[in-house]
């Protein structure tokens, strides 16, 4: 944004932090740069505030927003659907148009008398990877030869701990004749790429045939050009469903949190989702968008070795179940597109992110300007 001409006030990167004694020992810079960007608005007075996820801060700037006569839209939309329900009257009182990108929040916020419109998912909305596998496989190393699986542990340090090593155990059970695909997120630094590669190796020491692992950053090509996937909870199980081929899901915290996350998730009428044997309700956002359980699931004490293989197995050969993965897989991705479209390439007018930008536009039509 900054390259294309907006000014930054704030610079997110210097004020992102994660656990509790970081955000503790940088609060005084956080709270800081939150308060002269509260400046900055007062003083610059926009048409229009553009808030994009991040709801603990957005939800206070959208307060101040609303105080000085300025207009709030929301792009992509906190998940009040599924916990924090309490907040929606916040939503009620200080934006003016939510903008989503899964189908069922539209029905979910103008239910609750919010002005919301579902603009796709931007996601659906780019091309596939164009480079060869043979040009991926020369890059990282790969054996075109064998079928490749891609392990997606999630985008935070603490994640990929928690996640990563239980798929590769998975990796050992499922054998040597596959390799292993494990994109790093952006937000993974060199230093913590270096400590999960040197872990990783340790799982294998004393093992006969160990699987390969290889780390690579690009999530969509692994994806793209693997057989199968074990994606952890979050966005990339999003990345996985416009790609389209077969994967599982998994996720793993903490036995208070997971007991906590419980109580207190709950769906509404607008999504379809039905409790496992365990009273686990599906957690995936490709079951949620689907209204059903097209891929498995695997959380805490099922995230095993043993069930991944299992599930696995028949997704890396031309079965029945593979089959219907991918049929699944295709029917949900059309429904990350408004109705009347068909997504990007022959019979689409407008993208999600051209969508949100024909919204503003609208809005600063029909809005009068701001009093100084």
């Amino acid at each position: 944004m900054e390259t294309a001409g907006l000014k930054r006030v704030v610079r997110a990167e210097d004020v992102a932090h994660m656990g509790i004694t970081e955000v503790l020992r940088h609060m005084p810079r956080v709270f800081g740069a939150y308060r002269r960007l509260v400046r900055a608005i007062r003083r610059e007075r926009p048409d229009v505030a553009i808030l994009i996820d991040f709801p603990d801060v957005n939800f206070r700037l959208a307060k101040h927003c609303k105080r000085l006569g300025i207009p709030v839209v929301w792009f992509v939309s906190p998940q009040l659907w599924a916990w924090k329900r309490r907040r929606l009257r916040w939503v009620q009182q200080r934006v003016e148009k939510m903008l989503v990108i899964f189908p069922f929040e539209e029905a979910f916020y103008r239910a609750r008398g919010v002005d919301a419109e579902f603009v796709g998912h931007p996601l659906a909305a780019l091309p596939l990877p164009e480079t060869s596998r043979e040009a991926y496989a020369a890059e990282y190393g790969l054996d075109p030869a064998k079928q490749w699986i891609a392990l997606l542990p999630g985008s935070r340090y603490s994640e990929v701990s928690n996640n990563l090593w239980g798929m590769t155990d998975a990796a050992s059970e499922i054998g040597d004749g596959y390799e292993f695909i494990v994109p790093v997120a952006p937000t993974i630094t060199e230093r913590q790429l270096k400590a999960i590669q040197y872990d990783t190796g340790d799982l294998y020491l004393g093992k006969d045939n160990p699987s390969g692992v290889t780390f690579v950053r690009d999530a969509r090509a692994a994806l793209y050009h693997s057989r199968a996937a074990i994606v952890a909870s979050g966005t990339a199980t999003v990345q996985a469903l416009t790609i389209g081929n077969p994967f599982v899901v998994v996720y793993r915290v903490s036995r208070l949190t997971f007991a906590l996350a419980k109580r207190l998730v709950r769906y509404p009428a607008e999504i379809a989702a039905q409790p496992d044997a365990d009273g686990n309700l599906p957690i995936a956002m490709p079951n949620l968008v689907a209204g059903r359980r097209i891929v498995p699931e695997f959380l805490n004490e099922r995230f095993t070795a043993a069930n991944l293989a299992a599930a696995l197995r028949p997704l890396l050969e031309d079965s029945p179940e593979r089959a219907r993965m991918v049929a699944d897989l295709a029917e949900t991705r059309a429904k990350l597109f408004p109705p009347d479209e068909t997504g990007i390439g022959a019979g689409a007018t407008r993208s999600p992110i051209e969508r949100v930008a024909d919204a503003v536009e609208a809005l600063l039509k029909s809005t009068p300007a701001p009093t100084p």
